[in-house]
């Protein structure tokens, strides 16, 4: 008879066994329910050592060895991998040790899926071609967070890097924070990845970096007594001024809107008033308006007012009364 063959093996009884006795790994599958092969494989690597061998050979286990089989079982159904497993029944380390690495493992796991499922809720909407594009969107939303940190911080320096700007509307510039979540949505992910593409565009930096230029060429004219802010205050007047000019129903052609460009800027000066509208123009670009819908969108947050609407009154207005 094969000792191994657990269909051969007489039925055991219910009570607990008695401190010397022994069972082949077959009656142990049947007082344990455990497959004879894997009570094997456990024992040839180490993770449930036999008591002792029979006259013939064959491995012997004890009551120990029933508790060990059930301890073993457990870690293996939680996850742990057989090194594990032995170090903790050798008591080189414990369970509690153990179970904070496989959390740590299993939480990297699930934001890694959770990010594989938003990639792939991306794709599915269909926004994108299904060939490079898609390449492209599980490329950029796979990078670390750091990874897409130094993205937009390299984007920053090329356009604000050296330039003298209001330290106000440089903080407000600079100061942008860009987090995909650990869960995001498709939304997200796409919106992340047209950011990326966008803040790499050479075109798009080259004009964001005209009108940091020229607003620091501005602040250079005006001396350094300048107060912090002044930019940010002047476009809360025109906001303030034009959207009142907007609702008493004053036309940017109107006679009317003259005298509010000049309350706004002053007397008519056609230089100083070219360059407010050169840069209103770059500023008022609609891939601009983009940049910060998106970077909003990857963040979970709403979009702040643009008041694109009273600028382009403005502008508007400085072409039909230049």
């Amino acid at each position: 008879m094969n000792a191994d063959d657990s269909s051969r093996q007489p039925p055991e009884p219910s009570e607990p066994p008695e401190p010397s006795e022994l069972f082949t790994i077959g009656q142990l599958s049947l007082r344990t329910g455990m497959p004879v092969r894997t009570i094997r494989y456990w024992s040839d690597t180490g993770a449930l050592p036999p008591a002792g061998r029979s006259g013939g050979g064959y491995r012997l286990y004890d009551a120990a060895s029933v508790a060990r089989l059930e301890l073993v079982r457990t870690l293996r159904e939680l996850g742990l991998g057989l090194d594990d497993v032995r170090r903790v029944l050798e008591r080189e380390t414990t369970v509690a040790d153990v179970a904070v690495d496989h959390i740590k493992a299993l939480d990297a796991q699930i934001k890694g899926l959770r990010l594989r499922r938003a990639v792939l809720a991306a794709v599915a909407a269909g926004r994108r071609p299904p060939t490079e594009e898609m390449t492209l969107l599980n490329k950029l939303a796979r990078l670390t967070a750091e990874e897409r940190r130094r993205i937009i911080d390299d984007f920053l320096d090329e356009v604000f890097g050296g330039l003298d700007l209001d330290p106000r509307l440089r903080d407000r510039m600079t100061d942008i924070r860009v987090e995909l979540p650990d869960d995001p949505t498709a939304a997200q992910v796409d919106a992340w990845v047209e950011l990326a593409e966008l803040v790499a565009d050479p075109e798009f930096r080259r004009r964001l970096r005209s009108v940091a230029q020229s607003g620091a060429a501005g602040r250079a004219e005006e001396g350094p007594g300048r107060e912090p802010g002044a930019y940010l205050f002047f476009a809360r007047k025109v906001v303030g001024m034009v959207g009142e000019a907007r609702a008493a129903g004053i036309a940017p052609d109107a006679p009317e809107a003259a005298g509010v460009l000049d309350r706004l800027l002053g007397p008519a000066d056609r230089v100083r008033r070219a360059e407010v509208l050169d840069r209103i123009e770059d500023a008022g670009n609609a891939r601009m308006e983009r940049y910060r819908q998106l970077v909003a969108a990857v963040n979970g947050e709403p979009v702040r007012p643009s008041h694109a609407e009273e600028f382009a009154w403005l502008a508007a207005a400085l072409r039909a009364h230049s």
